[in-house]
């Protein structure tokens, strides 16, 4: 078995980043491209992906009233583990290309660093629901969350439960994912999430294709 965590010739790359950083275009714009290479891509995300998974996002992003930290951390976590057993695992096992819009990094970021549940302890659970597995490849859009907030503003003109938080959760949110990718070089590709759309889909395509030329 694979560092991770799993068997079979797929991949599996992860889109990270605060709210607005354009996670969901380059996840398109990579799609395309994998798919115009003859690849087979399962694109999906977090929370949701599976029927269950989109009952939970309705949950946790727009909830009306308080939900309690832990509460969040393990809605998550359970969306996790379905997601992964039904959809991740499965595609990755007929050797497709998984792009996914956050993961167990966005868990520690956002509950374990910015709700103060502790990374570790939010990591732990996170893995024990994922059985283990970790990506190939997590590509870091760096966004200040100011700059984010506005994106979503003009994009959506309204802001779900976590995207309404402070500016100050959303700096400790950004600098959780900087540390992360700081302390794992290999695993993440971090960028400027400011660069024009293009060029950003430039530099994950050279990434993606080193990614999957180490799998040949």
């Amino acid at each position: 078995m694979s560092a991770s965590g799993r068997t079979g010739r797929g991949r599996f790359i992860t889109l990270e980043g605060g709210d607005g950083a354009g996670k969901s275009t380059q996840a398109a714009l990579l799609e395309d491209w994998l798919t115009e290479g003859g690849r087979t891509v399962v694109r999906t995300r977090e929370p949701g992906g599976t029927a269950l998974g989109e009952r939970i996002r309705e949950m946790v992003l727009h909830e009306r009233g308080h939900v309690a930290p832990r509460a969040e951390a393990l809605l998550y976590a359970a969306d996790r583990a379905h997601h992964v057993e039904t959809v991740v695992r499965p595609a990755l096992a007929r050797g497709d290309v998984v792009v996914q819009d956050r993961y167990i990094d966005s868990s520690v970021a956002y509950q374990g660093v910015a709700r103060s549940l502790g990374a570790d302890r939010v990591r732990a659970v996170s893995d024990w629901a994922a059985d283990g597995l970790t990506p190939d490849l997590t590509v870091l859009l760096d966004l200040d969350p100011v700059v984010g907030r506005r994106r979503v503003a003009a994009a959506r003109g309204t802001l779900d439960r976590l995207e309404s938080e402070a500016t100050a959760f959303h700096t400790a949110v950004r600098d959780a994912f900087l540390a992360m990718a700081r302390a794992e070089p290999d695993r993440f590709l971090v960028l400027d999430a400011t660069r024009p759309v293009e060029e950003l889909a430039g530099a994950v395509r050279a990434r993606v294709a080193q990614v999957l030329g180490a799998a040949a």
